[in-house]
């Protein structure tokens, strides 16, 4: 079920307040973000840095001229897999309200194809363990469990 009144296009600055939000919209965001008026300027640091990786591809899902949903696609070259390049999918996120109206899927889906235009071999995303009905998401779009993650915080 796709909504056809969303449009994936890539984020700009003033789209970094909405995609803050909603990286913030649960559990594990809100300990970790800040959502104040104004934004800590590193939110936009870093919105910079992301658009001038031409590795790096942040898009948002607009739906009548409101951004409703945000993804990072990064493509990664390496040497294992036979020198193949893949695709990471990261802060896949849509607005509470405008969750089960397909949003999420369309830009998962855009971003495996985006993926596979990049000459990308495979896609992989992180999700947190408790993250359950992400994963059940991911698992439903065709991704399979395949690592264990582990994280060092500094």
């Amino acid at each position: 079920m796709n909504d056809k009144s969303v449009s994936i296009r890539p984020a700009r600055r003033e789209d970094v307040p909405a995609i803050v939000a909603m990286l913030a919209d649960d559990h594990l965001g809100r300990a970790r973000e800040r959502v104040e008026d104004p934004l800590p300027a590193s939110y936009y640091a870093a919105f910079e840095r992301v658009e001038r990786d031409p590795n790096l591809t942040l898009v948002v899902a607009e739906s009548e001229g409101r951004v409703v949903g945000c993804l990072q696609l990064a493509v990664l070259s390496g040497i294992s897999s036979q020198g193949g390049i893949r695709g990471l999918l990261e802060d896949v996120r849509v607005a509470t309200d405008c969750r089960s109206r397909g949003i999420g899927e369309q830009l998962v889906q855009w971003a495996i194809a985006e993926a596979k235009a990049r000459g990308c071999n495979l896609v992989e995303l992180l999700t947190h363990q408790t993250r359950v009905d992400a994963q059940r998401f991911y698992m439903r779009l065709g991704f399979t469990a395949s690592h264990v993650g582990m994280t060092v915080r500094f």
